[in-house]
């Protein structure tokens, strides 16, 4: 059996997507965590992208987040993908779907530079949550009473929502409940709560306040006009 170890950055969505798997599948690893704003270059030597997560299997290394992840799933049954092809590639592309809602979510604190541009992206975000909740059609997690790879795609991003609605409201969750089911779901499991650094929200809050900070004082001053 290899020797495992993650390397990661306390923030980074797609690492925890990587460690979701790791702890559904109960698999033994060591996790380093590395400042991207600094990267060591034992790093940069083992990244081809400069990018978390990269999963080192003894002399091995893997990146891109859902490669890492279908590793884990063929190598360390159960399988959280369908066992029919399809199927399987359905769920590949719907975890496309929340890569791409993720990247929107980014935006929304890199390029909004007005409550107009901010809830552009969360509109954005929204119909991406619309059509996987349609997908979902009810059930406690993606694909039933389990967490599937989706499910471990879709729960940083579900979190990282409720967090940005805790700071601004743009009325995501609100308008989709089934999604807001999910939300709760995946939020609550254990596995998912394990995922992440202790103070994950705390952390989250610091890194995008001021972003979000921007986009208030415009709604304020629009409001006051």
């Amino acid at each position: 059996m290899s020797s495992l170890r993650l390397i990661s950055f306390k923030l980074c969505p797609f690492v925890q997507r990587a460690a979701i798997v790791l702890r559904a599948k109960q698999v033994a690893h060591d996790i380093e965590f590395i400042d991207l704003k600094h990267k060591p270059e034992w790093f940069l030597a083992l990244s081809p992208l400069g990018k978390v997560p990269i999963l080192q299997a003894d002399e091995t290394v893997l990146f891109e987040s859902q490669a890492i992840a279908e590793y884990l799933d063929e190598t360390h049954p159960p399988a959280m993908h369908p066992a029919d092809p399809l199927r399987r590639a359905q769920h590949r592309g719907y975890i496309e779907l929340v890569s791409s809602a993720l990247m929107h979510t980014y935006a929304l604190f890199t390029h909004a530079a007005d409550e107009a541009a901010a809830r552009v992206l969360a509109e954005k975000v929204k119909g991406v949550l619309q059509l996987l909740d349609h997908a979902r059609r009810g059930k406690p997690y993606f694909d039933g009473e389990q967490l599937s790879l989706v499910d471990a795609a879709a729960a940083p991003l579900l979190q990282r929502v409720a967090w940005i609605e805790h700071m601004f409201d743009f009325g995501v969750f609100s308008s989709l409940p089934g999604a807001a089911q999910w939300r709760d779901a995946v939020m609550a499991d254990d596995i998912v709560r394990g995922s992440t650094v202790p103070d994950i929200v705390d952390l989250f809050r610091a890194s995008w306040e001021g972003f979000l900070g921007g986009v208030r004082d415009d709604a304020v001053a629009r409001a006051n006009r």
